[in-house]
């Protein structure tokens, strides 16, 4: 029987790359399942290195990569871009200050990320205890949770609950909070109709090692009955 977990991400800014990591990060339009999965991990206090001694009582990564996902867009945000500096010390290797004028090792990058974004986003499992686990730790955090990057933090309390015995479809048409009458989802389908690609699916944390998934956009409605609050 499915189950599915309900996460809600707000906050001012977002952003989930899944491409670039030098001096320009991109962010995708809506959160990458790579990106859930860390919150997931940050919120279990679970080390990036499988063999780590502290992993032994968590849930294995490959269980987290297995979670069907969906997303449902409730407000897209705006893609901004921020010119951002790191480094440029004054000191060199051995401590002693350079000369005035002297060159540092600063790195430019320009990041780009989403502003005022608001998602809803299901994780689906026949693992009942496994989702309750991670909606418990949802509520009680072990480190930060952040939208893709350790700054832009959650305006909202992310957990949102299990639904017992609910898939992911109609999970995603709960707790409406669009005056929208539609609202577009990006979803792992069950079928063979994805049409999309996405290189975000976490084989190692640690090793920085990815793999695809695929998915498909699709439109869902308000159910009738349920109430239309204001964003």
């Amino acid at each position: 029987m499915a189950h599915t977990l309900l996460l809600r991400l707000v906050g001012p800014m977002q952003s989930w790359g899944t491409q670039s990591r030098f001096i320009i990060r991109d962010t995708t339009l809506e959160p990458s399942k790579s990106g859930v999965i860390g919150l997931l991990c940050a919120a279990l206090g679970k080390p990036r290195d499988e063999t780590h001694p502290d992993n032994q009582d968590k849930p294995k990564l490959a269980e987290l990569a297995a979670l069907r996902m969906g997303v449902r867009v409730d407000r897209a945000g705006v893609l901004q871009k921020d010119y951002h500096t790191a480094g440029g010390s004054r000191h060199d290797d051995y401590g002693v200050v350079k000369a005035s004028g002297a060159k540092g090792d600063t790195v430019v990058s320009t990041r780009y990320y989403l502003a005022d974004a608001s998602f809803f986003v299901g994780l689906e499992s026949d693992n009942q205890a496994l989702l309750i686990t991670l909606d418990e730790a949802l509520a009680r955090p072990h480190w930060q949770l952040f939208l893709g990057r350790k700054s832009f933090v959650p305006s909202v309390p992310v957990g949102v609950g299990v639904l017992c015995d609910t898939r992911l479809e109609e999970a995603l048409q709960t707790h409406w909070n669009s005056k929208e009458e539609k609202l577009p989802c990006v979803i792992e389908p069950l079928d063979s109709l994805a049409t999309e690609a996405r290189h975000d699916v976490p084989l190692s944390f640690a090793a920085r090692r990815f793999t695809i998934r695929y998915v498909k956009t699709k439109w869902i409605g308000c159910p009738k009955g349920e109430e239309k609050n204001e964003p």
